[in-house]
């Protein structure tokens, strides 16, 4: 999605930035490479990336090219295919912004390219951009500095407080979707257990528009970006305030949702699974994400989903579905303790990746 932003100013105005880079030994890039450049409107965009995406790779960041470019798009409030088309052409920071003003024609024919900039432009997107490459270089997840997250088709505000979803959580919800469509389920009544940013039943009730979906959140915070995200989803969807319920609660406790029990097709949850002793490598996930959002509760982690399985089974109707994510560690476990309480047809699933990593079953009928 593209973002316009009225100008500021009519005048062009500069802010110019000095930028601290690693040593070109550092960084694996030729001796050549500028460790002090600085960086202007008039800087190229592939002057900026490649910068970028030394820092990055310094820092230890996974995918140090892919970052550095949706920072860039961020800052200059473009989209990515307008970076990349400006890094192929050879232009500035200041024509990439005016790209924003850039018009599509009915034939879908982009009109011409202002090259003189005469297109007033955001003086301080340097800054920005030099702002928030620091924050990553810090290990600062990338969704907190733009403050989105995608997940499946939608666009989630994420911050402090809030769990980032994962691309490998989309898996889970394709999972449940499949198995709605395969029965011919058009209404189907879903329950989303830990709901955290809303990503699983925003998803539901949005891909499947005459579905009601109960959202379970505990914490106070994370259910606040529930909130937003919806408020923000429903702009679009006027129906969706009345086919998505929040509820602050606990997802494990039997009183929640108790009225529904026996009458719910699809239970779908990410709950905290990490074992209490296996602290996340990334810096991201160590540092950023809530514990509460983390950790299952006891040293295998399966406290949590056990009473989440537990739950499910209340809340199911005969012949309804269970999907929930769990640790690469505990497929055996969960699909042991599914079957021990009456699920049958437990089974495990890998994400895109090929991990094992969740589990579906069957309240049998």
């Amino acid at each position: 999605m593209r973002l316009i932003v009225s100008p500021v100013s009519s005048k062009r105005e500069e802010a110019v930035v000095t930028v601290s880079v690693m040593p070109a030994c550092a960084t694996g890039l030729s001796p050549a490479f500028d460790s002090a450049m600085r960086f202007t409107v008039d800087s190229s965009v592939a002057e900026l990336l490649d910068n970028a995406e030394a820092r990055l790779q310094a820092a230890g960041i996974d995918t140090p090219f892919n970052d550095a470019k949706l920072l860039l798009a961020h800052a200059a409030q473009v989209s990515l295919s307008d970076v990349d088309m400006a890094r192929l052409m050879g232009r500035t920071l200041a024509q990439l912004q005016s790209q924003r003003n850039v018009t599509v024609s009915s034939d879908n024919t982009a009109a011409a390219f202002n090259t003189d900039c005469s297109t007033p432009h955001e003086p301080d997107a340097a800054a920005q951009f030099t702002a928030m490459l620091a924050r990553r270089e810090a290990r600062e997840p990338l969704q907190h500095i733009t403050g989105h997250a995608p997940f499946r088709y939608l666009d989630l505000l994420v911050g402090p407080g809030v769990f980032v979803p994962r691309p490998e959580t989309e898996s889970v919800v394709q999972a449940a979707l499949d198995w709605m469509d395969q029965h011919g389920m058009k209404s189907p009544r879903v329950v989303d257990l830990c709901a955290g940013s809303g990503a699983i039943g925003l998803s539901v009730a949005t891909e499947v528009p005459d579905s009601c979906v109960w959202a379970v959140e505990m914490d106070a915070t994370a259910a606040s970006w529930t909130r937003r995200n919806l408020d923000r989803v429903g702009a679009t969807m006027p129906d969706l305030a009345s086919r998505y319920r929040l509820m602050r609660a606990d997802a494990t406790c039997e009183l929640t949702l108790a009225d529904l029990d026996g009458t719910v097709d699809v239970v779908i949850s990410n709950p905290p699974y990490i074992p209490e002793h296996d602290v996340p490598e990334q810096t991201e996930v160590r540092e950023y994400d809530p514990d509460m959002a983390l950790y299952g509760g006891s040293a295998d982690g399966m406290m949590i989903p056990e009473r989440i399985i537990s739950r499910a089974w209340a809340l199911l109707k005969p012949g309804g579905l269970l999907v929930m994510e769990h640790d690469i560690s505990q497929p055996v476990r969960t699909r042991a303790f599914a079957t021990a309480i009456g699920f049958s047809q437990a089974a495990t699933h890998e994400d895109l990746t090929g991990r094992p990593r969740f589990l579906t079953a069957i309240k049998p009928k």
